[in-house]
């Protein structure tokens, strides 16, 4: 496994091994997995699907400074260089690029990336700036990096169809793969921030994903509930935890993220053939937790 600080290594190392395994079954496709470190297995599910459908696996290593509020938790977000790359090395990780802020943002930045539309809803709204410091340094990195297909995982759902909408608006040659959401045994939705919960908070934010999984049945099966009434629903199983302060629940179309019609049945939406999103985000103490359930009537 090779460690590339500088943008100049890492470029070298990655045009190396695309020469060296033009041969090899999977070819010279670079997989890549941007991260913000502090990696668990939801991160080791991504690496191990690049390893799968890609001859050089990349990860990146990055808690980028853009994309976090004045209030938010930029200094305290966990970090922890020596596990990850040992998990790296053992999911047989290729290159881990780990720039400074200063080798990623050396001089005054006086371009951004901005995707409307799909950022003014969910984190976006909650978040101002938020996707414009991802959609940023995203960009930055596959322009780094080069690779041929990026690995997100679902549970930042909006993430995804905003990288998505950004790489097929900038003609970007790269292929955006949205993988599973991976939980515990108990469904709580893997965060590198799940770190801040403690036993009582953590025990109590099982009713995310326990009220996701009921609504998201009722969703699919015949019933008669309409948009407006399943939103409600979960907003009050999560408001009957003392600990739980709800940011938002929304359910909206997906990937394109726009509003659906509240009052209407979800009989409507079954006939369409499209997907939705139910999608929340809510704080325990100062821990935000978001995750979500994507329905697709396919």
């Amino acid at each position: 496994m090779r460690i590339a600080t500088t943008i100049q290594e890492v470029r070298a190392f990655i045009a190396e091994l695309r020469s060296e395994r033009q041969s090899s079954e999977a070819g010279n496709l670079v997989g890549f997995v941007p991260t913000m470190g502090y990696l668990h297995e939801g991160h080791a599910s991504l690496l191990r699907r690049a390893r799968r459908e890609c001859g050089i696996v990349a990860l990146s290593i990055f808690v980028n400074p853009i994309q976090f509020g004045p209030n938010e938790d930029l200094d305290r977000y966990p970090r922890s260089e020596a596990a990850d790359l040992e998990l790296a090395e053992r999911e047989g990780v290729d290159v881990v690029f780990l720039p400074s802020v200063e080798e990623m943002y050396p001089r005054e930045r006086k371009t951004t990336v901005t995707v409307t539309g799909l950022t003014d809803v969910l984190c976006g709204a909650s978040r101002p700036g938020h996707f414009d410091g991802v959609a940023t340094v995203v960009s930055k990195l596959f322009n780094i990096v080069k690779p041929d297909r990026a690995f997100f995982g679902a549970k930042d759902a909006q993430q995804v169809a905003v990288l998505q909408k950004m790489v097929s608006d900038l003609n970007m040659d790269i292929e955006i793969v949205p993988c599973p959401i991976v939980r515990e045994e108990d469904g709580l939705a893997l965060s590198s921030r799940n770190v801040y919960l403690s036993a009582e908070q953590r025990s109590e934010a099982l009713v995310l994903s326990r009220s996701l999984r009921e609504a998201s049945a009722r969703i699919e099966s015949s019933s008669p509930a309409t948009p407006e009434q399943i939103v409600e629903d979960v907003k009050r199983a999560i408001e009957a935890s003392p600990l739980a302060e709800i940011d938002y629940v929304q359910m909206l179309s997906f990937p394109d993220l726009s509003p659906l019609d509240q009052k209407r049945d979800l009989s409507e939406l079954r006939k369409s053939g499209g997907s939705v999103i139910l999608a929340l985000a809510v704080k325990f103490g100062s821990t935000r937790l978001i995750d979500n359930a994507i329905i697709s009537f396919k």
